[in-house]
Parts: structure tokens; C-alpha cells; sequence
């Protein structure tokens, strides 16, 4: 590609509206990391129940915490379709975590184990997502879709307008 081919190709992309194309990208995103949960025999959110309840992970120690903590916790990133209830209860009949009488959910040295599997995989995946992405290119794509979420929120950074 020439230099003014790609100038062209630029322009073309700079009109591109972001939403569609951040839309997409986090649907197809999502369904790839979620089909190869499902194929390790997990749904993401048993995952991130698994992981904070973990003093390995996310907990902050393990004392466990209640469903509805943990529905609060996972509420800026859960899908409609997500139930953590049922999946709680799934993960209970593994027995990977425990219900203690105060209702708090604690994780197992089974369900321990069980996360950390399914957490080994994660870098393949990212690897596999990431393939033809050099870091730079990765880094400037997320400084560029912080500064735009800080536009649309009316944020100041300090920088003149």
C-alpha cells in the first residue's frame, strides 16, 4: 500500500462511527471468550464467582461473601442473560464453594483448583485476540477509548480543548 493510499484508508476509518464499531467488537469479543469458557465447562460468570471468592484472586481474604455482594460486585459487566444464583447453585452441587448458615459463599480447595485451571488458559485466548496487534498499537487503542469515554462524560484531563 502506498503512503497515499493508506492517507485515504485513514481518512475513510476516521469517519467511522465508534459506537458500532465498539459494539461489535465487544459482542464478538465476549462470545469468543464465553464459547471457550463453555468448552473448558464454565459460563463466565461461575468464573467470577470463583474468583471472588479466591483470596488466590479477587478476595480480599477468605471469609467468602453473599450473592447479593457478589451481584453487586459484577453488576457494570454482567449480561442480561447472566444468572449468578443458578450458577452459585451449580457450582455448589461441584462443590466448589460452600453456603455457610449466614448465607456467605466460600470458595473450596476443589473450586481453587478448578480457577486456577480455567485462569491458565486466559493467556491464550488474549494471545489469540490479540494476534497482529503489536502492544503500542494495543495501548494507544485503549488511551484513545478512555479519552473518548471522558469526552462523553464531560471530563476534564487537563489538556487545553
Amino acid at each position: 500500500m502506498t503512503t497515499e493510499q493508506q492517507r485515504t484508508e485513514d481518512r475513510e476509518l476516521a469517519t467511522e462511527p465508534v459506537a458500532y464499531w465498539t459494539g461489535i467488537a465487544h459482542q464478538e469479543i465476549l462470545a469468543f471468550i464465553r464459547a471457550r469458557q463453555a468448552e473448558a465447562g464454565f459460563t463466565q460468570p461461575q468464573y467470577w464467582i470463583l474468583r471472588f471468592l479466591s483470596p488466590h484472586d479477587l478476595a480480599a481474604d477468605d471469609r467468602g461473601t453473599t450473592l447479593p455482594e457478589l451481584t453487586d460486585t459484577t453488576k457494570s459487566y454482567r449480561q442480561a442473560e447472566d444468572d449468578l444464583a443458578a450458577d452459585a447453585e451449580i457450582l455448589l452441587e461441584r462443590g466448589w464453594i460452600t453456603r455457610e448458615p449466614d448465607g456467605r459463599l466460600r470458595i473450596t480447595g476443589a473450586g481453587d483448583r478448578a480457577r486456577t485451571e480455567l485462569k491458565a488458559r486466559a493467556p491464550a485466548w488474549r494471545a489469540h485476540i490479540h494476534a497482529g496487534i503489536d502492544d503500542a498499537d494495543y495501548a494507544t487503542t485503549v488511551r484513545v477509548l478512555q479519552r473518548m469515554l471522558r469526552n462523553v462524560r464531560g471530563e476534564e484531563d487537563g489538556s487545553e480543548r
